[in-house]
């Protein structure tokens, strides 16, 4: 089998709109998340979230174009963009060899909320001719690959927020099956609107704490629920002799992928924890990852009871007593949960974590849960020389999915 490694990064997040300044603000323990600016929230329950903030698409996309281009895309493509010329890999592949593995859990939820209302006040003549291909899930994908010319594989994943390490997972077997030999791949999502935010409010899964800095506590005893974020994580998957014989940066190699699901509950994980525990392990074995290696996991983490407590217990299941040497942090602490878009930006950051050996942080860790009671990296980020790193993703409908990274 080929072997596939990470050529390229590219970021939008709350707490910075590259690579490097996301890095800088996550090592540094600091939050994006904030009290909501983009609507009025007097009628919501719910007033903070991770918004991204002095976002100018017009790097990125011509103004002409963003008026039928949904802020999801224009988060994806920004991402994309970044990566890709990180990469170097624009005009070093052949069209038909380049794939897209870009996915989002909700999609256009805003531009089906403005179309909806608009329709509802003014008939059919007020809906957009834009509404249906601003909306569905697939589109940023289909951007990507127009943008650059990717004429080979091209699949758009849809599962919760396990979206964008699904999309990573099922790119790294493309890869390594023949099917591609680079491939654009993450999540993107923009779900920060006040339908989104009073639908999980109301299904009580987000913090009724007020306090934007320190509402979200993965791990910490007190928690109580997620908090919305919105970007995209992009990276550029590449065969290895292909990077090679080009003279391309290699952050990592990529080496395990798993993917299960609980068949348990709609939105609640199965307190056993055996279906992401499935998903660690798969991604483990294919990996080849052993007693001797010194682990990172990136976790879903996404403050909630039953997720904190589910993902602790699997990785008990899968690592035994070596689960106390691992470092674990969940850096939705300071970006929110990003919903789609959580797995792609979350691989990007469990490689520049391998690639820089630092572990960021778990903010907001006070008090420790008896129940979570490994190593989350609280509070503050350390160096430490690992040589594996993991990103897992759990999403509603009882998705897992699990990626593993190898020091290159």
């Amino acid at each position: 089998m080929r072997r596939v490694v990470v050529t390229g990064l590219g970021a939008v997040t709350p707490v910075g709109n590259d690579v490097e300044s996301m890095w800088t603000a996550l090592k540094n323990g600091e939050s994006g998340i904030d009290y909501i600016t983009k609507f009025d929230t007097d009628d919501l329950k719910v007033k903070i979230a991770g918004e991204v903030k002095n976002f100018d698409p017009t790097l990125y996309i011509e103004k002409k174009e963003l008026r039928k281009t949904e802020l999801f895309t224009q988060y994806a493509v920004a991402a994309a963009t970044q990566a890709v010329k990180d990469s170097g890999i624009e005009n070093n592949i052949e069209p038909e060899r380049l794939g897209v593995y870009v996915g989002a859990g909700i999609g256009g939820i805003g531009t089906f909320v403005e179309n909806t209302l608009g329709m509802d006040k003014g008939g059919a003549r007020k809906v957009s001719p834009f509404f249906i291909p601003m909306m569905i899930g697939n589109i940023a994908a289909g951007t990507i690959a127009i943008r650059f010319n990717a004429k080979g594989v091209c699949l758009p994943v849809v599962t919760a927020c396990a979206t964008g390490t699904h999309s990573i997972g099922e790119a790294f077997h493309a890869i390594k099956h023949g099917y591609a030999d680079a491939i654009i791949t993450g999540g993107a999502e923009a779900a920060v609107t006040p339908l989104a935010v009073a639908g999980f409010s109301n299904m009580k899964a987000l913090s009724s704490n007020d306090d934007p800095k320190t509402a979200c506590r993965p791990f910490d005893k007190n928690r109580d629920g997620f908090i919305m974020g919105e970007g995209a994580g992009i990276m550029v998957l590449e065969e290895y002799e292909h990077a090679k014989a080009r003279g391309a940066k290699i952050y990592a190699e990529i080496c395990g992928y798993g993917n299960s699901c609980d068949a348990h509950h709609i939105t609640a994980p199965d307190p056993t924890a055996e279906g992401p525990a499935r998903a660690v392990r798969a991604a483990f074995e294919e990996a080849g990852v052993c007693d001797e290696d010194t682990i990172y996991i990136n976790a879903h983490g996404t403050s909630t009871g039953p997720n904190d407590r589910s993902e602790t217990k699997a990785f008990k299941l899968v690592l035994g007593e070596k689960a106390n040497d691992i470092s674990v942090s969940s850096t939705k602490s300071m970006t929110g949960h990003m919903l789609g878009a959580a797995g792609g930006v979350e691989g990007v950051i469990a490689t520049l974590a391998l690639y820089n050996g630092i572990i960021p942080p778990t903010i907001n860790y006070n008090e420790p849960d008896e129940e979570c009671d490994l190593d989350y990296t609280p509070n503050k980020a350390k160096e430490r020389d690992i040589n594996v790193s993991v990103s897992t993703s759990l999403g509603f409908g009882g998705h897992n999915a699990c990626i593993v990274f190898r020091k290159a």
